[in-house]
């Protein structure tokens, strides 16, 4: 059965899509996009060190994207820039560094616009493994972080006030961030990986009465973009990771039309 590129592609697509919908739900109510991008451009660098020294891709950029978000808790801590700053200087800095190791690594073969828009097609059995696999731990490990992390996304002072450790929450969070990046980078890219993570979960939110549905109709949202963005890719001869992130487009604003009557938890869980 998966012996089709095209079945391949469409299974992995799933896989990733029912994992980054719970996950981009909190991207979006902690308004954490530009996070996102600075995590997803550093995989680029990931990418370059895994070839400098012959470990495996998702490896070298969960490493690169963990040490990233090490950095900018850091730095955060020593407080002299604002978070807003200390991202766009980690985004644009591990984004060149790759470039520039990429550029001096003239005796390997890369396919840098494949690592920057994705090359879903060219998916293989054991990155479907990868993909469901890591995919599982990530939404097992959100279960059970679930409860501190939307407490502390709703008010950090309520959630150490119970107990919750909103700070150790956070960084759990920021792993699974790392690793969903790590995942993905093959199918959508580099460049577009936060926007499967928020365009989803957008479009669910106007859906959704509570979290947990929010995280459901986000991830039935990614699935949606998945299969049409890949049937729209072999139809018309488009890129597959752009057109995957085209439909979820089109979903978000055909989510825009139909407002629910009322909003519920799904909308005020952006409030931190």
């Amino acid at each position: 059965m998966l012996d089709d590129f095209f079945t391949r592609a469409m299974v992995a697509g799933v896989g990733l899509a029912l994992t980054a919908g719970p996950l981009g739900c909190f991207v979006v109510w902690r308004r954490m996009a530009y996070f996102g991008d600075t995590m997803a451009h550093s995989a680029l660098l990931g990418v370059a060190l895994a070839f400098l020294f012959q470990i495996n891709l998702m490896a070298g950029v969960f490493i690169v994207a963990t040490l990233a978000s090490v950095a900018l808790l850091f730095l955060q801590r020593r407080g002299a820039l604002s978070t807003d700053a200390l991202l766009g200087i980690l985004s644009h800095s591990t984004l060149a560094l790759g470039l520039v190791m990429v550029a001096f690594m003239s005796w390997i073969r890369i396919d840098l616009m494949g690592f920057l828009f994705g090359d879903i097609l060219a998916v293989s059995r054991f990155d479907i493994a990868m993909i469901y696999g890591g995919g599982a731990l990530v939404l097992g490990v959100l279960a059970w972080l679930w409860r501190p992390l939307l407490a502390a996304t709703v008010n950090t002072e309520i959630a150490e006030a119970e107990g919750l450790r909103p700070e150790r929450a956070r960084f759990v969070f920021m792993l699974l961030m790392a690793a969903v990046i790590a995942i993905a980078m093959k199918i959508v890219g580099i460049l577009l990986i936060t926007s499967l993570l928020i365009i989803p979960a957008a479009a669910g939110r106007r859906f959704a009465a509570t979290p947990e549905g929010m995280a459901i109709a986000a991830s039935l949202a990614g699935v949606l973009a998945v299969v049409g963005g890949l049937s729209a890719s072999l139809s018309f001869d488009t890129p597959s990771g752009p057109s995957i992130v085209v439909v979820a487009l089109v979903l978000f604003l055909l989510s825009l039309v139909r407002l629910p009557e009322g909003r519920g938890t799904g909308e005020t869980g952006e409030t931190s």
